[in-house]
């Protein structure tokens, strides 16, 4: 009867220790030590997590939550300096993106509807639903924007905002499981 017990006990521990990996995003293979480490790191005003500037023609991003330190559970970025205009628009297939005006305004076209957004409001872009943006204030705007989970979201910064960067196309949106949809609002 004991052994009986202990193997259910250690029956039922084995799913709870997978789920809390899994809800870390560390999956199987541990990808995350600094998900799970606790710490804090701070990241101070116009600062880059990474010590970076991404510049990305219409505004310069600071990425402030890398993937591999939230275990790949989110991504968030800063724009800083956001002029007139913006992407093109398009659907992430795995990720909803949060947006959250810090400064300026910022026009929406979410689900085919169009809305500015100005300082201490925010707008989901949910995964599989077209959206785009475009700053349009007089002054430039500054905006958070999530991504969670983070997917391939900081690779693709990572690869769009440098001098002379590639064309924002069909093709370059599929290798980083988005889709394009058409133009962006023009500023």
């Amino acid at each position: 009867m004991r052994r009986r017990s202990f193997l259910k006990a250690a029956g039922a521990t084995v799913p709870t220790a997978l789920l809390e990996r899994l809800a870390l995003g560390q999956g199987g293979d541990g990808a995350s030590k600094l998900a799970a480490s606790g710490e804090a790191h701070v990241v101070g005003e116009g600062q880059d997590r990474f010590g970076e500037h991404h510049p990305l023609g219409f505004t310069t991003i600071l990425f402030r939550v890398g993937t591999k330190e939230s275990g790949g559970s989110l991504f968030a970025i800063e724009h800083r300096g956001l002029g007139k205009g913006g992407p093109p628009e398009h659907v992430h297939l795995y990720q909803d993106e949060w947006f959250y005006v810090l400064e300026g305004e910022v026009r929406f076209r979410v689900a085919g509807k169009e809305t500015v957004v100005k300082p201490g409001e925010s707008v989901l872009g949910p995964r599989m639903v077209p959206h785009c943006f475009a700053g349009t204030g007089e002054k430039p705007a500054r905006m958070l924007i999530t991504c969670t989970p983070a997917g391939k979201m900081e690779e693709f910064f990572r690869a769009v905002a440098v001098p002379n960067g590639p064309k924002m196309d069909a093709a370059l949106f599929a290798r980083y499981e988005m889709q394009y949809v058409g133009p962006g609002i023009v500023g």
